[in-house]
């Protein structure tokens, strides 16, 4: 009889836990098995949540607070709309289906093998575009077009986050990437991990910055520098990643939506780094801050105030958050000394109500004196955007011989589908010409410079965008990926409506096309991928819907290609280290390195 009664006892103990499970295990049927499947074991959707090392090694707490953020750019959406309750009974059942897994050990705090460096040696890739003058061309020609068909997988790199747009930088047989809040140094000839930094999303992000999206990373003598998804400069020791010291790059963010996803550039002992965040109202600015302890030397404003040279154009009210993002890396000219910085679009973009006039210095081009930051000169692409025609396109700098004499050029591809050819020196434009087969919003660019505008509401909106463009003086061409698309109320049934990417290859003395690559598939928003030119004659780009591929930089004819089957969304780079030639790209939540 005892027994009976303990059993009976038990059993009652037991229903509230078995009421809980069969609660947690409804939530889950209802909000996750539709893509993680019934068994939680994973489909084509999305990835298995049992047996996972990722959920093991996480508390209830830590799986309930990501559950409340979710992952956008990974494809998982935010449950914050489900009850505090609910998502800690989702994030504890989580953890019950991995209960006995084991977790794999850490990443060690301290560094697996001690960096040093040296001088800069040839081969190295030292800042974003591998260069100050933003041109993605490399001297490199280990592998050349006769053997780039030999070219093999050498090592991944994982990071959790499935939309990389980091571009590495290499020096001394290191390589640092970044994923979101994130920075790992890591063997350049086996991809192993040599340390990492990394800290959580911050909260009440908008826009990219709430993606994680960052580019990457400057490298100056022993520190290593990254801007935060919050707007934040960190200093880390380039030996062990230890964080040195944090800045915030804005002095006083309060009422704006200031975000950080740049990859800082350094120049003459200078950290110079700008910010996102115009799509949802802030006022823009670059900036120049001290390597030592992150203190502010300059910072120039995008959009002026009160008083200011340009205020004139807004002719509204103070455009206090008048947008003017500077989350593109600028390029450097040492023979001027100038630096030039590209500037995003004005806010609102499409309520124009309270701003009108040019809206300067949106969608432009800054020439820059950089020990000052004082303006020396600029160009606008697209005075008074309605239609988020951002300039932050790369500003390649290139010196040669342009209509029979020597010049210092400015080749900028921008997002409202006209290429252009500046003089550096003064802006004066030598070339403005569509690179698109069908451009609505204006008729041509006038001898002033001024667009002919025929509708402001006309296509394109994202003829090209942030990703790397190339320019090889071997061949004259200038390599860019471009988006035939043209969708809106007054044009339905076109058909580009659709939209499909070409890599191109422009003659930068006439603006025509020599050559083109159609990518397969419908474009993808946020899908852009950048290119390399190396004096192997291959022009590496990222086939935005899965693939990397090199091509005769001549004639476009595709020499190799790896089919990642992930889209890809970073800009490629190349490196030497012992004498060998590697390439390296980011594609999903991997970092992919090829060699022969």
């Amino acid at each position: 009889m005892v027994w009976r009664c303990a059993a009976l006892f038990l059993f009652f103990l037991a229903q509230p836990l078995l009421a809980q499970q069969s609660l947690s295990q409804a939530l889950f049927q209802k909000n996750c098995a539709g893509c993680h499947g019934e068994d939680a074991r994973g489909s084509a959707k999305a990835p298995g949540l049992t047996m996972n090392q990722r959920v093991a090694g996480q508390t209830p707490e830590q799986l309930s607070a990501f559950l409340e953020q979710g992952n956008i750019a990974g494809g998982m959406p935010s449950f914050a709309d489900l009850s505090a309750a609910d998502r800690a009974a989702l994030g504890k059942y989580l953890r019950r289906l991995n209960e006995g897994i084991i977790v794999r050990p850490p990443i060690p705090s301290q560094p697996t093998r001690k960096i040093t460096w040296g001088p800069p040696k040839p081969g190295d890739w030292l800042t974003y575009n591998g260069n100050d003058s933003a041109n993605r061309y490399s001297p490199l020609k280990e592998i050349n077009t006769a053997n780039v068909s030999s070219l093999k997988l050498k090592w991944v790199f994982p990071i959790q986050y499935f939309g990389l747009e980091t571009t590495p930088l290499e020096a001394d047989g290191v390589l640092y990437v970044t994923g979101p809040n994130q920075v790992f140094a890591i063997d350049a000839l086996t991809g192993s991990t040599i340390w990492q930094y990394s800290r959580p999303a911050s909260a009440g992000m908008v826009g990219d910055a709430k993606l994680g999206t960052n580019r990457g990373v400057a490298i100056w003598r022993d520190k290593v520098f990254i801007v935060t998804d919050n707007g934040h400069m960190l200093a880390l020791d380039r030996s062990t990643g230890t964080l040195l010291w944090e800045e915030p790059i804005a002095a006083d963010g309060e009422g704006q939506h200031y975000g950080g996803t740049i990859a800082p550039l350094i120049v003459d002992d200078m950290i110079i780094a700008g910010v996102s965040g115009a799509d949802e109202g802030i006022r823009g600015f670059v900036a120049a801050f001290k390597p030592d302890d992150g203190s502010l030397i300059w910072r120039h404003w995008t959009v002026p105030g009160k008083g200011e040279p340009g205020i004139e154009t807004w002719g509204g009210k103070e455009p206090i958050t008048g947008g003017g993002s500077t989350w593109s890396t600028g390029s450097y000219d040492p023979s001027s000394d100038t630096l030039y910085w590209s500037v995003g679009n004005p806010f609102p973009d499409g309520d124009d109500r309270d701003r009108p006039g040019d809206n300067l210095y949106t969608d432009s081009v800054l020439a820059l004196n950089p020990k000052t930051g004082a303006l020396k000169w600029y160009y606008q692409f697209t005075p008074h955007d309605v239609e988020d025609r951002d300039a932050a396109e790369p500003d390649v700098l290139v010196d040669t011989a342009y209509r029979s004499k020597p010049s210092k050029l400015l080749l900028h591809a921008d997002r409202n589908g006209f290429f252009y050819v500046l003089d550096r020196t003064d802006g004066e434009v030598l070339l403005a010409k569509p690179f698109l087969h069908r451009i609505d919003w204006a008729s041509s660019i006038g001898p002033d410079g001024r667009p002919v505008v025929k509708d402001p509401h006309g296509c394109p909106n994202d003829a090209a965008n942030w990703d790397s463009t190339a320019f090889s003086p071997e061949t004259r061409l200038y390599y860019f990926l471009a988006l035939e698309q043209c969708v809106s109320d007054r044009n339905s049934g076109y058909p580009d409506e659709q939209g499909q990417r070409f890599l191109r290859a422009l003659n930068i003395d006439t603006g025509e096309i020599v050559w083109e690559i159609p990518q397969p598939g419908a474009a993808r928003a946020k899908t852009w991928s950048g290119v390399l030119a190396t004096a192997g004659g291959v022009v590496f780009y990222g086939q935005p819907n899965g693939g990397f591929a090199a091509v005769d930089q001549r004639n476009g004819k595709t020499l190799w290609r790896f089919p990642t089957n992930i889209f890809m969304k970073a800009s490629p780079m190349t490196f030497m280290v012992d004498g060998r030639q590697y390439v390296a790209v980011a594609a999903g939540p991997n970092i992919l390195c090829f060699g022969l």
